[in-house]
């Protein structure tokens, strides 16, 4: 979680904000609490989807269906201001992580963890459907993982926004490839089936740590979807039946989540008394709810003058995971059309994000290019996303947040590239000097990138103890100091593409490979400016990442050769 801007609330809807966990497509995302001290997630709307007319009916809309989810199995809707100047709404927060990450950090899920999840969301979808609704978007990082079971969230905030852009723009739907059925892509009607299918594919993944489709590009992916069979690798027998029942191609053969809770019901699938979840996902939830308890309100780097503070517009950055409304079924859905982003389109930060370009020592994965080179008004800081609130203290989010940012010690040292002293000295028998003014700081010569770098590495990363998405790190063979070296690419904590760096070669010795790091062209507007410095070590098996950015927490994270998801 990050500190409230100057320019940000202190209150939304009589909810007192305690800091911020992120943003998506829609707006930015806030930890509060009511009056009676409930916990509550809340988000608000950018302001310049409030000055849509099309827009504000649709979001009322969908929050009046989302206030008839509920449920067990998903996140409440506990209150809403739609007709504000400010459009928001306040979900119940879960205090766990998403799928996607807790299988990025921890390896697939055992058999009966996999069964009482596909029976949690099967009930969710079942509670969903009876209402008429389509959820659209099931994917892993829209799971959130809690001790009494799986959440299902996002249900429909960032389908507002897709389907205002299909009314009114491109007549494109955008969702995400891997997890959609035939039928989304084909442009079909879709039904709840659909769900059911998205439903199939993330049990795959649960239980062996890959998606059940995989492609080199969107068009190779989407291909597969529709016309292969799924690669169901090692998993456990006992679910086999089930995902290739959810996964069938006809809509029609695919079971109905009642009839799928039922099987995984009579299959095993119950919490009993030592829980359902591995201890390792079990720590990282008791951690987070441990610090909820302790939590009064987020360090803040504003003026004292600035704490009674009314709701008004607001900046946004990038998100993490809430809830809101789900889509209402609908006619034939228009085409799937591929993304910028896994989630969705990337978009350019709104000119009152705040003076986050040129700030030195900032984290790695930057959207540099020149000051405020791409904002402009009425625009949005993010890749797409889906809602909404599980706890994202990313990297790509923290620049001049954090307590005690505004005295980076970096400073110019870390904005310099390598001198030419650093080049020379790849040479063979080349001297012993340092990487030159960018240097590394052990003194040592800077050769080539070995072989045993090469190559694509992947895992979940954390910044100040805190979940801060994954990390994808690709590296080529041989370059040298001065030379680019590949590069670094995050995802949030609900697996929406955050930043791009490209890594340039400060240092290699021994097992060790020290890079700098600058904006790549992918990058969004909420990612950081500057020049920052990272470490990259071969130990037992992974690449060790490790960044010494105070400011950003020092995101650390062992990232696993990539298994490809």
């Amino acid at each position: 979680m990050q500190p409230l801007d100057p320019d940000e609330p202190r209150s939304i809807g009589g909810y007192r904000l305690l800091g911020r966990l992120g943003a998506g497509g829609m707006g930015r995302v806030y930890l509060g609490r009511s009056a009676g001290g409930r916990t509550v997630a809340v988000k608000a709307v950018h302001p310049h989807f409030a000055l849509d007319d099309e827009f504000r009916a649709r979001f009322r809309r969908e929050v009046e269906a989302a206030r008839r989810v509920g449920g067990e199995w998903t996140a409440p809707v506990l209150d809403a201001g739609p007709d504000d100047r400010v459009p928001w709404v306040a979900t119940g927060y879960v205090a766990g992580p998403s799928l996607s990450q807790a299988v990025a950090a921890h390896g697939p899920l055992p058999a009966d963890a996999v069964r009482v999840l596909g029976a949690g969301l099967a009930r969710a979808l079942e509670h969903v459907h009876a209402l008429g609704l389509v959820h659209r978007d099931v994917k892993p990082s829209n799971v959130l993982l809690t001790l009494e079971g799986p959440r299902l969230i996002d249900f429909g905030i960032a389908r507002a926004s897709d389907g205002t852009a299909s009314l009114t723009s491109t007549g494109v739907s955008v969702g995400s490839p891997g997890y959609m059925a035939p039928e989304q892509i084909l442009g079909k009607p879709v039904t709840g089936a659909a769900d059911v299918f998205s439903l199939g594919a993330v049990l795959v993944h649960a239980a062996t740590g890959q998606a059940p489709f995989a492609g080199d590009s969107s068009a190779a992916l989407l291909y597969k979807v529709v016309h292969e069979e799924p690669e169901l690798g090692a998993m456990d027998a006992s679910m086999l039946d089930v995902a290739r029942a959810c996964l069938a191609k006809d809509p029609a053969a695919r079971p109905a989540p009642a009839e799928l809770a039922a099987r995984l019901d009579e299959a095993g699938a119950d919490i009993g008394p030592g829980g359902w979840l591995p201890a390792p996902v079990v720590r990282t939830i008791s951690h987070a709810a441990v610090e909820l308890l302790h939590l009064e309100s987020f360090p803040e780097s504003v003026p004292a003058d600035a704490a009674g503070r009314a709701s008004g517009p607001v900046p946004f950055a990038a998100p993490a995971g809430v809830f809101g409304p789900p889509v209402e079924p609908a006619g034939p859905a228009a085409p799937w059309a591929p993304a910028t982003g896994p989630d969705g389109p990337g978009a350019r930060p709104d000119p009152a994000a705040g003076p986050t370009a040129g700030a030195p020592g900032g984290l790695s994965l930057t959207a540099s290019g020149g000051p405020r080179g791409r904002r402009i008004s009425c625009t949005l800081a993010l890749t797409v996303a889906g809602a909404l609130a599980a706890v994202t203290l990313g990297a790509a989010f923290v620049t001049d947040l954090l307590p005690g940012a505004g005295g980076g010690n970096k400073g110019a040292d870390a904005g310099k590239q390598p001198s030419s002293s650093a080049t020379a000295s790849e040479a063979p028998g080349g001297g012993d000097g340092g990487a030159g003014d960018g240097g590394a700081g052990d003194g040592g010569a800077a050769g080539r990138v070995p072989k045993e770098f090469a190559g694509t590495w992947s895992g979940a990363v954390t910044a100040a103890g805190l979940p801060a998405g994954t990390m994808k790190v690709t590296l080529r063979e041989a370059a040298a100091a001065g030379e680019r070296a590949g590069t670094a690419e995050q995802t949030d904590i609900l697996g929406n593409f955050i930043c791009e760096d490209v890594l340039t070669v400060v240092e290699v010795k021994d097992r060790t490979l020290v890079v700098d790091s600058e904006a790549g062209p992918r990058s969004t507007g909420v990612c950081t400016t500057g020049t920052s410095r990272i470490r990259l070590e071969l130990r037992d098996g992974g690449l060790r990442y490790t960044s010494t950015d105070d400011r950003a927490g020092r995101p650390t994270g062992t990232l696993a050769r990539d298994g490809g998801e």
